[in-house]
């Protein structure tokens, strides 16, 4: 497969969360978001950044400085769960820039789920873009209480913003197992999304496979450490048991290919990594 030319990455921003986000002591999130007193290190709010034959595509969008914290108690929650350092000046589109990309270019975007900082250039790509979103994440942004799920309609339902729905169906490739249903995004192999529901219920992962390159798993915040996902430690926040299959999954996946690089939303190491598999030092 000869349609991926490269992929990069950038970040728009950092995030703080408690260790129990990042890694569950077995605690609900209810108790340790109002109990917890540390933070993380600034972890990297992660756009993966793919130059296709058919345009440049983009998995998440990354957080933007305009996102407002909910009110009431759900406010209460985001304030207490993280801590964001996003500049104003510190865009989608400037980021993409900076790789010599203009983002009027951007042809499909793809969005593991729609939590605020995977969705924060929305507003910035133009109407010819298409994006791709889960059709349960999408039933579950519109739900009541969605917001105590990290869902904030405001954020997501933005003006001019049109998203494409998309359930993986059953496919007999037995390359990807142990998937079993993927979404074939532009319908060459090279890019394919797969479930691993856990973090929210419609979370995707992006399998991408080119010539010269080796496999990659972009697994959005089913992780904020591979490290951890390598050992089968799940994070804190998301339906546990979900987690743990999502994640057998995926170490399955690895077990199988043993080039495969997983690169995380938020995994300080991914930019790294990524560099080291492209040739380059990285971020």
């Amino acid at each position: 497969m000869t349609s991926i030319r490269t992929v990069s990455v950038v970040s728009t921003g950092t995030v703080q969360i408690r260790p129990q986000h990042a890694e569950t002591d077995g605690t609900p999130l209810l108790w340790w978001a109002n109990t917890s007193r540390r933070w993380t290190e600034p972890l990297p709010i992660n756009v993966y950044v793919i130059e296709h034959q058919r345009g440049l595509v983009l998995f998440d969008t990354g957080q933007d400085g305009r996102a407002d914290v909910p009110g009431g108690l759900a406010g209460h929650l985001y304030r207490r769960a993280t801590r964001f350092d996003v500049p104003r000046d510190v865009t989608l589109t400037s980021r993409l820039r900076e790789l010599g990309h203009d983002v009027a270019d951007v042809h499909t975007v793809m969005i593991s789920h729609l939590h605020q900082d995977h969705i924060g250039g929305l507003r910035e790509l133009p109407r010819s873009a298409r994006i791709l979103v889960s059709a349960t994440e999408l039933a579950e942004a519109d739900r009541r209480l969605a917001v105590f799920a990290g869902l904030v309609r405001e954020q997501i339902h933005v003006p001019g913003v049109t998203f494409t729905p998309i359930t993986p169906s059953r496919v007999d490739d037995p390359a990807i197992a142990p998937f079993t249903h993927a979404h074939d995004v532009m319908g060459d192999g090279s890019l394919l999304l797969v479930p691993t529901p856990g973090h929210t219920p419609g979370s995707m992962s992006l399998l991408l496979r080119g010539d010269g390159l080796p496999p990659m798993l972009f697994v959005g915040d089913l992780t904020y450490d591979t490290r951890l996902l390598a050992a089968g430690r799940i994070p804190g926040a998301g339906d546990a048991a979900e987690l743990r299959e999502a994640t057998h999954r995926v170490n399955e996946l690895a077990a199988r290919n043993p080039d495969l690089l997983i690169l995380a939303a938020h995994d300080p190491a991914a930019a790294a990594d990524l560099g080291r598999s492209m040739g380059s030092p990285g971020e």
